[in-house]
């Protein structure tokens, strides 16, 4: 779609879906200089993160055309890249593609070629109230079992004075709650699938997990658990209600509260996997008759220069800078000087081991990188919640959850 500019001269409008999380938020207005250089207007759909899943799958899917950039993730853009759904990226030498960290540019890219360009990337960690744990006498330390977090949710925990020990996700979706349930089933030694790619549900490891997750969340966390995601538990944490939060490292950018330190993710045994790795990335969709614009806005928009527009940006600063997308921004002495959080999270990102597969035939941490997972997944996240509301004993929703992804699976024919 193009309208008349000043001048007789034509400009663009790109119909941008994204996630309604902070970062997105402030680039809203960060854009602003860029429609004022280039007369490309920009026509913003923020979604909350299901709801944008389930619109941006469908529309590209069908090739609806409804939007000209779109915001998905790693689980995603292999996979929509090499089905032909979404456009190749090829951007300027300017652009810098080898400053993306190694872990965004490969899980973006299909056979070397990238599709989608991180926004901002992440992996998870442990963001708790130092204050509150020393008050206490209890510590958390980097990697350190469940047992002693959990032994430290309890200590903090002080509901009469609305301070709740852990909060976690429990909204359903498979980049909600199984997001983090998923690193737990991991910790514990669980895996999605079997080398068949049979789901393995009904383990023990499984079991074991969410039990944990349950009790923990159950005796420790908010009430309503079962409806939190990330903006959810981020007001409750601003709000002073939690305590502690194990989600995506990229929260720190948005903490306002006093007191919190940083921990390398938990694990109950087996380490690879304790900690996620996803970025929100910026995508064109196959036949987008703007795809040259939207090309040039996405360059623009994941760039070095926007990183710098942010942290001069007069609203914004130093410290709400996107990142876990460049190895560049790490570098900025304004930068470090203003994000306490940078070494934990660069570490977390670091650690991060998408592509192990010790336990697991698949590539992805907290998600499986095949195109049936996001059914899988969406249905074992109903099963989940209630069993952390109580409707469902864990056993029982664990069986439904088993008997759902191995009727997905057969459908799809991975096995009879």
């Amino acid at each position: 779609m193009s309208i008349m500019a000043a001048g007789g001269v034509f400009a663009e409008t790109l119909t941008i879906a994204i996630v309604n999380n902070g970062h997105m938020i402030n680039m809203q207005k960060v854009a602003q200089a860029y429609t004022a250089q280039t007369g490309v207007e920009l026509k913003w759909v923020s979604l909350e993160e299901g709801v944008l899943r389930e619109q941006v799958t469908s529309d590209t899917a069908t090739g609806g055309g409804q939007y000209d950039i779109i915001n998905i993730g790693m689980q995603e853009a292999p996979i929509w890249g090499a089905a032909g759904w979404i456009e190749p990226l090829n951007f300027s030498a300017g652009y810098d593609v080898n400053d993306i960290l190694p872990a965004m540019r490969n899980g973006l890219s299909h056979d070397g070629q990238l599709y989608a360009a991180p926004f901002y990337g992440e992996s998870s960690m442990v963001m708790y109230r130092k204050d509150l744990t020393d008050a206490a006498g209890v510590s958390i330390a980097d990697n350190d079992s469940w047992t002693n977090v959990k032994a430290a949710a309890a200590a903090i925990h002080d509901p009469d004075n609305g301070v709740y020990g852990a909060c976690l996700r429990g909204k359903p979706g498979w980049g909600d709650n199984m997001a983090f349930i998923t690193t737990v089933v991991n910790s514990f030694g669980g895996a999605w699938f079997d080398a068949d790619y049979r789901p393995v549900l009904d383990s023990p490891e499984w079991n074991a997990a969410i039990n944990f997750y349950v009790d923990l969340l159950s005796n420790y966390g908010p009430p309503g658990s079962e409806g939190n995601s990330f903006n959810e538990i981020l007001a409750l944490y601003n709000e002073g209600k939690c305590g502690m939060w194990i989600d995506a490292t990229i929260a720190a950018s948005f903490l306002e509260v006093d007191g919190v330190a940083y921990a390398q993710s938990p694990n109950a045994g087996n380490p690879v996997g304790a900690n996620w790795l996803w970025a929100w990335a910026m995508a064109i969709p196959a036949g987008s008759p703007n795809a040259e614009a939207a090309g040039k806005f996405i360059e623009w928009a994941t760039s070095k220069d926007y990183v710098k527009a942010v942290g001069n940006h007069p609203e914004f600063g130093w410290g709400s800078v996107p990142t876990g997308q460049r190895a560049s921004t790490y570098a900025i002495p304004e930068f470090q000087a203003a994000a306490g959080f940078a070494a934990a999270e660069l570490a977390a990102i670091d650690s991060a081991a998408p592509e192990a597969t010790e336990l697991k035939p698949y590539v992805g941490v907290q998600f499986a990188a095949i195109p049936e997972f996001p059914e899988v997944g969406s249905a074992v996240a109903q099963e989940m919640a209630a069993a952390l509301s109580g409707a469902k004993s864990v056993e029982e929703a664990l069986a439904a959850s088993q008997k759902a992804a191995d009727s997905i699976m057969k459908e799809a024919g991975y096995y009879d």
